[in-house]
């Protein structure tokens, strides 16, 4: 009995990779493998709702159709329009971004940001701010500043007392640089990552974001409270006055009102007021460090605080719902996909692009660079700029290519700019190879590229068509038997897509007489008996 198994499933394996390279049917000289419509019809196989669908002769001629649309397409040159590449080219960035992730940093990263959610940070800070259009090259002067500041620290003196004294965060004069907690992305990354690589009570190196320059003293670390939901009233009388009036809102909750009610009738929060006091979400560092401090306070949900004071004014909060911090496995999706949209995610792209160089033949010519050291950049001589400056592999690229990358990156140096174009011109040479690299890649771009032809030929030969020929949409109404004796007013509808099909049916018909379509009838038995047909 094994024999016998064993046999027929080598006959099976055997027919199956006997049809492989065999041809199913030919368009003119175009010829179609088994191998082609076997994964099409395998792959909408579990798409298809319809049993009647499944059926093989009826997929095979859908399939030759949607064939005979596409050649019609390339024909009438709908691949050489503006629109169509534009789209294109979207569609290839998507399908080629899953094969530039540096899969481990990206893991690395996601780790990081799950263990700075679970744990926030306390900080203070000082910074020494860029003034607008400074040049990276010319902050040394900034830099000088802040490790001055930073050495009266480490000296002796208070960081609260030099931070209110010199910092330019307008508010360092009434905080002396307290930031309060705040986790993972509630700051730029640069900001984040110094103030959690700091140690608790040390000062950290001066550090650079595009604000200026920082330094960072963290005070604790503690378990994230998570995120929170309540409604507040507030008073922004900040007087005596105010503190009668908060006092009369917490007694007539005492005594059994609607939190809801009393917000609308007292709180002077307008944008919150008119929602019975309900705030938008938030965790540790989105709001004053007493407001903070009261929620996290509050245990039981639907309960609310004793008056309290901020720099806003009195209050009175109430708690609605409580977000704990999710397990790494409920967290992961999200913060990956914060994470390849921050900042945090195209540091990334040195590294992927200096791991493809390796496979690469890169040569950068430095006496063609030597123009951009020399020249002015808002006025380069472009008809001096036709010489070699990179090439990768086989393709050559030009100081023109160049000149045209940092024209808007002014503010740059010369070797940084380089750079950053080598390793862009990098990652796009081996996006332009993928198809001759990744098999499914090239698959699935055909697929796009199909799929994005055929429906600007649709919308031009049979939508756009339908919608302006209303003297023939009226005619086919008039004599169609289906729509006998009724309206056309009220059965426009059913009509117009009665129309178009009536249009797509004569139009693949005319296809099909401008084309020689052959079946190899043997290949498809063989092929449908594999599925039973």
């Amino acid at each position: 009995m094994k024999k016998i198994l064993f046999f027929i499933c080598v006959c099976v394996s055997f027919s199956m990779f006997s049809q492989k390279g065999e041809v199913l049917f030919s368009i003119d000289n175009e010829k179609v493998t088994v191998e082609e419509f076997k994964d099409v019809y395998e792959r909408n196989l579990d798409l298809v709702v319809d049993e009647d669908s499944k059926n093989i002769d009826k997929y095979l001629d859908l399939y030759i159709n949607y064939k005979l649309k596409v050649r019609e397409a390339y024909s009438l040159k709908l691949d050489t329009s503006r629109s169509y590449k534009r789209e294109l080219a979207t569609h290839k960035n998507q399908l080629a971004a899953p094969y530039l992730q540096d899969n481990a940093m990206l893991e690395k990263l996601v780790e990081e940001a799950y263990f700075r959610t679970k744990n926030e940070i306390k900080a203070k800070h000082i910074l020494v701010r860029f003034p607008k259009g400074t040049k990276p090259n010319d902050t040394l002067s900034y830099f000088n500043k802040i490790t001055v500041y930073r050495n009266r620290i480490i000296a002796g003196e208070s960081f609260e007392k030099v931070a209110a004294e010199v910092s330019e965060d307008p508010s360092a004069k009434r905080n002396n640089g307290n930031l309060g907690y705040f986790s993972a992305f509630k700051m730029v990354y640069p900001f984040e990552d110094a103030a959690y690589k700091t140690k608790i009570g040390e000062v950290s190196k001066p550090f650079k974001t595009r604000f200026g320059y920082h330094i960072v003293k963290v005070d604790g670390l503690r378990s994230s409270k998570g995120e929170f939901e309540v409604a507040h009233i507030l008073i922004d009388e900040r007087s005596i006055i105010g503190k009668a009036q908060i006092d009369s809102a917490y007694a007539k909750l005492n005594k059994g009102e609607s939190f809801e009610k009393l917000a609308k009738q007292y709180s002077t929060d307008k944008g919150s007021a008119r929602n019975g006091g309900k705030l938008p979400r938030f965790g540790a560092g989105k709001m004053v460090e007493e407001f903070e401090n009261v929620v996290f306070n509050l245990v039981e949900i639907n309960s609310y605080s004793k008056p309290f004071k901020t720099k806003y004014g009195w209050h009175i909060v109430k708690l609605l719902k409580k977000h704990p911090v999710q397990s790494f496995e409920n967290a992961k999706k999200s913060l990956t996909k914060k994470i390849k949209s921050s900042g945090r995610a195209r540091s990334d792209n040195n590294a992927i692009a200096a791991k493809i160089a390796k496979d690469y033949n890169i040569k950068i010519y430095d006496n063609a660079l030597d123009i951009f050291k020399k020249s002015d950049r808002r006025n380069f001589p472009t008809e001096e700029l036709q010489s070699v400056l990179l090439t990768i592999n086989d393709k050559e690229i030009t100081q023109e290519t160049f000149a045209s990358y940092i024209k808007h990156r002014r503010h740059l140096t010369i070797d940084t700019l380089l750079k950053s174009f080598k390793d862009s011109e990098v990652i796009k040479y081996y996006k332009d190879h993928l198809i001759d690299t990744e098999p499914a890649y090239k698959k699935t771009l055909k697929g796009y590229k199909d799929d994005l032809l055929l429906f600007d030929l649709m919308k031009q030969k049979i939508w756009d068509k339908a919608a302006k020929d209303t003297l023939g949409l009226k005619e086919f109404f008039n004599t169609s038997t289906k729509f006998k004796g009724q309206d056309f007013s009220k059965n426009k509808g059913k009509a117009m897509s009665a129309y178009q099909d009536f249009l797509k049916d004569n139009w693949i018909e005319e296809l099909h007489k401008n084309s020689k379509v052959k079946i190899n009838k043997k290949a498809l038995r063989r092929f449908k008996k594999q599925y039973n047909q």
